[in-house]
């Protein structure tokens, strides 16, 4: 995944068109409410506000790959879903008390728009409308929806997002080993995209041999994007606060820009085959995230 690659003119369309997708589906999903009703207002703030979509087009790309369309088996109902919880994560990381951010995807926090206390119940809401719309989610057998609303209900909690940003909050001020912070950035970033490919993997029905490579190819995405985004944190373009890590022991402060960006582009080669060995009748997965981190990585040089 170090070589340059681009994709079409026709796949850029299509993946224009998939978000266009999630969007219209997202606000069908989170409806507005009445004039005055904060805590909706704060959810679809959080949750429809522009952005990559990334986790939700990763698990339409590779159900895709191994066979399922967009249209089938409620997969747009857990690609939201799936959003959904980011997007809650995002809110609570936000919030004063854990990373104090002032302004995230080019616009004010949710707690700065609508204060902490809606921010809190939005993201409860968030989540628990997720697992709603697992549960409820057309196409799908019982079993599946059972197994991925474990999958993702694993990736939050102390296995997880919880776990990750408690690491972070309690140590990561201190010195620390490369393996530590490694760890810490596992739970923060690489368990949802292992519970995302997962979700796409139960809805097509995939094989044991192809949910491990899936697997394999979270953990190794998720540590490309955890360096990928400490390396962006003193960039004025991302949308979000900027020199958020100073202070904080990371791979970047510890092997440096260019070294991290070696240990990156080693997690993508791995990660790449792995996702070659999983979703091997399908190449847009992989093409996206060639073309994904070619971008973000093009602003470091």
């Amino acid at each position: 995944m170090t070589a340059h690659v681009d994709i079409t003119a026709s796949q850029e369309h299509e993946l224009h068109s998939l978000q266009q997708l999630l969007q219209a589906h997202l606000e069908q999903l989170l409806p507005a409410g009445q004039p005055g009703d904060q805590v909706r207002a704060a959810m679809r703030a959080g949750a429809l506000a522009p952005g990559k979509r990334i986790r939700p087009l990763l698990l339409l790309l590779a159900a895709r790959d191994m066979g399922c369309k967009a249209s089938q088996h409620g997969i747009l109902d857990l690609a939201c879903a799936v959003e959904m919880v980011h997007a809650a994560s995002l809110i609570l990381d936000d919030i004063p008390c854990m990373d104090n951010a002032q302004m995230r995807r080019g616009r004010p926090t949710v707690h700065r728009e609508f204060g902490e206390s809606v921010a809190i119940l939005a993201a409860i809401a968030l989540l628990s409308r997720a697992f709603e719309v697992i549960a409820i989610a057309p196409g799908l057998a019982a079993l599946q929806k059972a197994e991925a609303i474990a999958e993702l209900s694993s990736a939050v909690g102390l296995q997880g997002l919880v776990q990750g940003q408690f690491q972070d909050l309690q140590h990561g001020a201190q010195t620390r080993s490369a393996e530590a912070v490694a760890l810490t950035n596992e739970l923060k970033t690489s368990v949802l995209f292992r519970a995302t490919l997962q979700m796409a993997a139960i809805a097509a029905e995939a094989t044991p041999a192809m949910r491990q490579k899936l697997s394999y190819f979270a953990q190794d995405l998720g540590q490309a994007f955890q360096l990928l985004d400490d390396l962006a944190d003193g960039s004025k373009h991302t949308g979000k606060d900027i020199n958020q890590d100073q202070g904080k022991s990371t791979l970047v402060q510890m092997l440096g820009a260019e070294g991290a960006e070696r240990r990156l582009r080693d997690h993508l080669r791995s990660a790449d085959a792995h996702l070659a060995c999983a979703c091997h009748r399908g190449i847009a997965t992989r093409q996206y995230m060639h073309a994904l981190f070619n971008q973000q990585l093009a602003m470091f040089h």
